[in-house]
């Protein structure tokens, strides 16, 4: 099994909004990194990953999904309507992927970045990097546990 992270703005698609979908599952569409889209290629039915809020206050880790679908092409590429449009794909040239996901858990509490950034054990982790944006990455399987952790961890 793999482990990942994938990040969604709260305000657009939150782990509590996954929570009230249909068998809490739903499609990752939109990702228009082509790093990240060859980490959702790269996904497997059964692969775990940390539910990311970004751009929120604070950004945090707020639960985990696994990964229930392998990637397919994203029909939202195609879409003149979607905001994911993208004029160089189509349903003979797909371009981008997307995967289905799962709720597993919701943490009892989220853990913030300030917070990640503090663990020892998660010194290296992709998202910590100064820069990185992928929306999509991977984690090793000691960074997930050490997060997993976190999250369940009683706060004073």
């Amino acid at each position: 099994m793999n482990h990942w992270l994938i990040k969604s703005e709260p305000d657009v698609f939150s782990i509590r909004d996954l929570a009230k979908a249909k068998r809490q599952t739903t499609h990752w569409e939109g990702v228009r990194n082509y790093q990240a889209r060859n980490f959702l290629r790269a996904m497997q039915v059964g692969d775990r990953a940390l539910y990311y809020h970004s751009n929120a206050t604070p950004s945090a880790v707020a639960g985990v999904v696994e990964i229930v679908r392998t990637a397919y092409p994203d029909p939202t590429a195609w879409d003149l309507k979607s905001d994911y449009h993208d004029p160089k794909a189509s349903p003979e040239n797909p371009v981008w992927s997307m995967v289905d996901v799962k709720l597993v858990e919701i943490f009892p509490r989220e853990i913030p970045l300030d917070e990640l950034r503090t663990a020892k054990a998660l010194e290296g982790m992709e998202l910590l990097r100064r820069g990185s944006r992928l929306s999509v990455q991977p984690v090793t399987a000691a960074q997930f546990r050490a997060i997993e952790k976190l999250g369940k961890k009683e706060t004073r």
